[in-house]
């Protein structure tokens, strides 16, 4: 299957889980909960997350489990050449709506990747393997060549598709938190 096609699957998996709250809910509590067990997210000081569109993986609990644990928690900012660099955010953090419709900070410090301990991956549709079809951009495929952390996905069990082919730029993550 074609990932234009696949990606919009994967949207209406999406946004059919936002559809069930409750449902939703439950899965987010069960991939955080193994996520906050795991070493990736105990032994990391610097986590990267995205802020979330209103039907995907909610990473406020990131968040919040971040700065209680006093994590210096990041997200991205999108740059020309389809770039992203990644900035430290706080509670008082202000943030502005790309083109993509996609929140991000402003005027907040960049930290660099190789401070990044902990890179948690967005996309819509994933193989168990780690690959993952995202929206398109080739932001996260392109930051993924060079950065050597850990990766991982906060997965709903409704992305998993293994039925298309891996493409020479794609890149996987290291681990899937997947319910």
């Amino acid at each position: 299957m074609e990932k234009t096609r696949l990606r919009k699957v994967g949207l209406a998996n999406l946004k059919w889980l936002h559809e069930h709250p409750i449902l939703k809910a439950q899965k987010e509590k069960d991939i955080t909960q193994a996520l906050f067990h795991d070493p990736y997210w105990k032994e990391a000081q610097t986590v990267a997350i995205t802020k979330p569109l209103d039907f995907e993986f909610d990473t406020h609990i990131l968040l919040d489990k971040g700065w209680q644990e006093g994590k210096q928690m990041l997200m991205p900012i999108t740059r020309k050449e389809r770039k992203l660099t990644f900035h430290s955010v706080t509670a008082e953090t202000e943030f502005r709506k790309t083109t993509f419709g996609v929140a991000e900070p402003f005027a907040e410090p960049e930290v660099s990747a190789e401070k990044i301990d902990l890179l948690v991956v967005p996309g819509i549709v994933f193989k168990r393997d780690g690959f993952r079809i995202g929206f398109g951009g080739g932001f996260y495929d392109r930051f993924l060549e060079k950065y050597q952390g850990a990766t991982c996905s906060l997965v709903f069990s409704e992305q998993i598709q293994e039925n298309w082919q891996v493409e020479s730029f794609d890149l996987p993550v290291k681990r899937l938190f997947i319910s």
